[in-house]
């Protein structure tokens, strides 16, 4: 029997890295037991994400390394960067698909899923697969970019390995039962036997990384880190009909890393005045035990402060509550005739609403969390540069307040800062990368900045991170809002940088500032000239903001500039546009 080698403690590797070497040598040549059992086939497959926040691509990782703990060949990509022509040539895939917006496909996977849709798309008659869908039920179109996919993949001749499984925002349950029934699936193809040799075993395992640079996030959704609020100050005048806030967030002597371009999640509490309302409705104290998943039995007051969302309603939600009162009204609003109504009815009601209009039908504290969906994380873009803010995380945040059905309401995170936090105390929180959303490698490369209202908090990131690593490429910057006496955010920071020419070119739209409404969108139109020159010198254009409206217009500006410089045609011009977006030019962060 052959002597195993092992790493001496001089090699440039790390304690755990050294030690699964060594383990990895020694079962190489471990002498091997008597093969009594066949080997598991090991098969190719592809673990695909279409990820907008960056959930699809977690849980595709996850999938990855389980599979490849099992034995198979696992390549992972984001299907942005696939064709329809490669997939053709898959045998397995996973695919795992984000909604966005309006039941549309993540911005970056759009190209992919156009192509796939297109006549002349490849037959897929050799590809077996499964979907997940990842959605949020409180909008119309749940899942309707997962749904979509699924029937057009089917509809060019791939098979179903297992069924397309449909996720709302608190996943965990359904991920864990499509999983199962995919690799179940898979078990059966490859051999039920899943025994195998140590060396066979080795092969599949991937070594700890070496890099540095990105190491992995210690804390999580699910594990928060607490950072102390060091600084809150309005970015907006007394006067303004708006209120922003920046936030600043330490992060000194954590384990807690971005980049800039990420996103700061923050866990949210509701409004304790709004949860007594709810209880003084239901006659409830809020000491009533109950159950929540993920948390375990705690009182009913904390559940509705901490795990469960009370301020929008959905769907499911109302069916529920329509069922269980015999809520006649709103039984007529739930079928499928009557879907404009319904979404005119649940629009700008919440919980409290329904509570206060149909009287008496929850008398069990354990019905309402049945019926209420988990109180999810809130995402703003960071505003800072780990080079340039050392040791915290800023974020700019509008605060959301309005009237309806003779009530004050506000957004439930926005208001949490503007009203119920003060510097000192310890919000959780936790970092979502942004992949998509960075600076380019070559600091020499001139960027387009498109951020009107809180859109410009990527970009203050952007121009302190490129003026902390000496960056000699040009920025221009497009900010709009309502009025600059009022509205202008981070006024001095931005003048200074003009000033100081580390900001090249600024062109702002204060809509409200002239008798005629402008936006970022007209300016871009009145630049035309200077833009395509941009574009022409290797400009990467970024666009971050509202997507409902703003970054659409901002969209359609792009393709008009494209046509009138680039003496291009409707179609020529698409494929410009299209081409930007594949030589990873054209960055859109919209919500």
């Amino acid at each position: 029997m052959a002597t195993a080698p092992f790493i001496p403690e001089t090699a440039p590797f790390t304690p755990d890295q050294r030690a699964w070497l060594n383990g990895f040598l020694a079962g190489i040549f471990a002498e091997p037991a008597a093969a009594t059992q066949p080997e598991v086939v090991s098969l190719n497959i592809a673990v695909l994400y279409a990820s907008q926040s960056g959930t699809g691509e977690g849980l595709a990782r996850k999938v990855m390394k389980e599979l490849k703990a099992k034995g198979h060949t696992v390549a992972l990509a984001s299907l942005d960067s696939y064709t329809p022509t490669a997939l053709a040539k898959d045998e397995y895939a996973i695919i795992i698909a984000s909604t966005y917006g309006e039941g549309e496909p993540p911005e970056s996977v759009r190209p992919f899923y156009d192509q796939l849709c297109l006549e002349t798309a490849p037959r897929l008659d050799k590809l077996s697969y499964t979907v997940l869908a990842l959605g949020d039920k409180t909008y119309e179109q749940f899942c309707k970019f997962g749904v979509d996919l699924d029937e057009r993949l089917q509809t060019l001749g791939a098979n179903r390995m297992s069924h397309r499984v449909d996720c709302d925002v608190d996943l965990d349950e359904a991920f864990a039962t499509w999983k199962t029934s995919f690799i179940s699936r898979l078990d059966e193809i490859a051999g039920s036997d899943k025994s195998r040799s140590a060396a066979t075993m080795a092969t599949v395992i991937t070594m700890p990384s070496t890099n540095a640079a990105t190491p992995a996030q210690t804390h999580t959704r699910d594990n928060p880190f607490r950072a102390p609020l060091v600084e809150k100050k309005m970015l907006t005048k007394d006067v303004s009909s708006k209120l922003t806030l920046h936030m600043a967030l330490s992060i000194a002597d954590s384990k807690v890393h971005y980049e800039a371009g990420d996103a700061c999640g923050v866990i949210p509490q509701n409004d304790p005045g709004l949860v007594a309302q709810i209880l003084d409705g239901l006659k409830f104290s809020g000491d009533e035990q109950v159950e929540v998943a993920k948390v375990g039995a705690i009182s009913l007051y904390n559940a509705l402060i901490d795990s469960l969302q009370v301020t929008r309603l959905s769907r499911k939600l109302v069916q529920a509550y329509a069922a269980m009162g015999n809520c006649q009204h709103l039984l007529d609003l739930l079928v499928p005739e009557q879907q404009a109504h319904f979404d005119k009815y649940i629009y700008d009601r919440g919980v409290i609403d329904l509570l206060t209009e149909y009287p008496g039908v929850i008398t069990d504290p354990s019905d309402l969390v049945a019926m209420l969906p988990r109180l999810t994380p809130r995402l703003y873009s960071i505003s800072s540069s780990p080079l340039a803010h050392a040791g915290e995380v800023h974020t700019t945040v509008a605060v959301v307040r309005y009237r309806s059905h003779n009530m004050e309401r506000g957004g439930v995170c926005s208001t949490m800062f503007a009203d119920r936090t003060s510097i000192g105390d310890a919000l959780p929180i936790y970092i979502q990368p942004n992949k998509k959303f960075r600076l380019p490698q070559d600091t020499d490369t001139p960027i387009i900045m498109i951020g009107p209202g809180t859109g410009i908090a990527p970009f203050r990131a952007f121009l302190h991170e490129r003026r902390a690593l000496g960056s000699k490429g040009r920025n221009w910057l497009f900010f709009g809002e309502r009025s600059a006496k009022t509205d202008f955010l981070y006024k001095s920071e931005i003048e200074e940088m003009l000033a100081g020419k580390h900001l090249t070119l600024l062109d702002t739209a204060f809509s409200r500032d002239q008798e005629h409404k402008i936006y970022v969108q007209d300016r871009m139109l009145e630049q035309a000239s200077a833009f395509w020159h941009w574009l022409q010198d290797g400009a990467s254009i970024y666009v971050c903001g509202d997507a409902s409206r703003m970054a659409k217009d901002v969209d359609a500006a792009l393709h008009t500039i494209a046509e009138r410089q680039g003496h291009l045609d409707h179609e020529a011009a698409r494929d410009y546009v299209l081409r930007l977006k594949e030589e990873n030019r054209y960055h859109r962060d919209v919500y």
